[in-house]
């Protein structure tokens, strides 16, 4: 006789039609397939996250007699070791593993987390944007796992996902206030007014700032991923070694621009020739960081002051980087302005970010979660559509 378990081995995802025999019997229905959280009672929410190169499962609580969403638990799985050897992420590989990994995260954050299936509320899913492959997985896996317990799902967009995860950290955020999203594929201003209240400042006209940290590690020859080893290296460098463009630093506007920035790199890779000393990779290393982040702390204070805001929230994988945190830490003190990060542990892709955005868009009445299984995927996907 087959397992009843949805999770058990053996378990083929990626559809939304499934036996009748997973179907478990104790399972409430939430107002004819729809739900909303309700302030008497917690609300479990499953996040699932697949976007890119780490696949991520997240259990997220929240409503009831919680202040704040708590995190239960979580698991990531990056693949960086595996697209090392190309350089980059390759499209189709990282399909072929989200596959592999997303049903074992599942188990073992239900496992962490001290929590069953059956007392799931809501699963939601990565519905974009990002690499398509590899949001079908998620989402398939997501839809396939709520029909087979008979819960609503809620898709998410990844970039809210970032917006919202300082709310999980030890200093959590009050709106409104202006976020600096910056990750290796976006890189925006937005000034957020509450769970679905974002309205656009500014944004890269050409390369995301991470995109500027790992092509030029590249042209440097630091290997991959480049944003984490520029940033290694920079710390033995001279940040004035070498004068490299700040470009659309003095605009006008909120906008960003890094393809510039990554030009004159290349330029001063040539200069070098042959096989300078570490010495000098450092210099540059550090040059390049110090005209990324000069642009970056520039621009948000600039945002502050056109919004007249005095709380800032960095979210995203460049967010880690502790030469932006120290720069933007300084110059809002003088100004008398707050500075929330995600924990340093949830600035990359992760599933805990997906769930309390769920969670969150539940909480103020923005979403409804809804049996319905059948799933789609948004790789383009502008935030406030």
């Amino acid at each position: 006789m087959g397992s009843t378990n949805p999770l058990a081995d053996g378990h083929v995802v990626g559809r939304p039609c499934v036996p009748s025999c997973w179907m478990p019997e104790a399972i409430s229905r939430h107002n004819g397939g729809l739900m909303q959280i309700s302030s008497n009672s917690s609300t479990l929410v499953l996040g699932i996250e697949s976007s890119c190169d780490e696949t991520g499962v997240a259990l997220v609580e929240v409503g009831g007699s919680l202040a704040q969403p708590q995190l239960l638990a979580h698991a990531l799985h990056s693949q960086i070791d595996m697209h090392r050897a190309y350089g980059g992420v390759v499209p189709e590989l990282a399909s072929r593993d989200h596959i592999r990994r997303v049903i074992p995260l599942a188990r073992q954050v239900l496992e962490q987390g001290g929590r069953t299936l059956e007392q799931l509320n809501v699963i939601a899913y990565t519905q974009g944007p990002g690499l398509a492959g590899a949001l079908l997985v998620g989402a398939g896996v997501a839809c396939s796992l709520a029909a087979a317990l008979d819960k609503p799902v809620l898709p998410v967009h990844h970039l809210e996902g970032h917006l919202l995860s300082p709310f999980l950290s030890a200093d959590p955020p009050e709106f409104p206030f202006v976020a600096l999203l910056v990750s290796g594929g976006h890189t925006q201003l937005m000034q957020v007014d509450g769970v679905g209240r974002y309205t656009l400042l500014g944004e890269t006209i050409d390369d995301a700032a991470g995109e500027a940290f790992d092509k030029s590690a590249k042209l440097m020859g630091l290997g991959y991923p480049g944003g984490p080893a520029l940033s290694r290296l920079a710390e033995f460098g001279d940040a004035q070694a070498y004068k490299l463009p700040r470009p659309l630093l003095h605009s006008g506007d909120l906008d960003f621009s890094f393809a510039g920035l990554k030009t004159a790199v290349l330029t001063q890779v040539k200069k070098l020739g042959g096989q300078p000393c570490d010495q000098v990779w450092a210099d540059l290393a550090a040059s390049t960081q110090a005209a990324i982040v000069e642009v970056l702390v520039k621009k948000a204070l600039k945002a502050l002051d056109a919004t007249g805001m005095k709380r800032l929230v960095v979210a995203g994988g460049v967010g880690a980087n502790a030469s932006l945190r120290q720069e933007l830490n300084a110059a809002c003190a003088k100004r008398g302005v707050r500075v929330h990060y995600p924990e340093l542990h949830l600035c990359t892709d992760n599933g805990a970010m997906i769930a309390l955005a769920a969670a969150m868009r539940l909480q103020a009445g923005k979403a409804q979660a809804r049996k319905d299984y059948a799933f789609d995927v948004r790789p383009r996907w502008d935030l406030q559509q």
